[in-house]
């Protein structure tokens, strides 16, 4: 559904001439194919959404990692189409949850494991993500965790 979403989406952005909108939308939807092709499927089939949603995430991710590339490297010309991409893709993701959502879920999942010292990190945070995949963002997860344990 996602897949088909973002390839429907392209003729409004040709339309409107919104060029950063319909360069994003291309690189997604050939990802997404590129994606299909690799798990042996014909190029015209769709993903499912969970890896549709996979292959959003990792791109979303890729942005994230240039503007904070750029940005430390001052270039911040290069940073903001950048930036634009990534709302475009975030647009397409479910929204995530807070930390002050993950909070009392995993305040209940450290009772339930009994998790007590830092040496049960790992146990209650892969526990935690189990949970919460797809809702919350890990670094929020593994932040939520660390000052639970702390």
């Amino acid at each position: 559904m996602i897949h088909e979403t973002l390839k429907q989406s392209i003729p409004e952005a040709l339309r409107a001439h919104d060029e950063v909108r319909l360069r994003t939308l291309r690189s997604l939807v050939t990802a997404m194919t590129n994606e299909v092709v690799a798990k042996k499927r014909k190029p015209d089939e769709f993903l499912t959404d969970d890896e549709a949603l996979a292959v959003l995430k990792r791109a979303a991710s890729q942005r994230k990692d240039s503007i904070e590339q750029f940005e430390k490297a001052g270039r911040n010309e290069l940073a903001e189409p950048e930036k634009l991409e990534l709302a475009i893709i975030e647009s397409y993701l479910p929204q995530m949850m807070s930390r002050d959502e993950i909070v009392p879920i995993a305040k209940a999942k450290m009772a339930e494991l009994g998790v007590s010292s830092k040496a049960d990190a790992g146990k209650f945070t892969g526990a935690l993500m189990k949970e919460l995949k797809g809702k919350a963002d890990g670094a929020d997860v593994k932040a939520v965790v660390d000052s639970l344990l702390s």
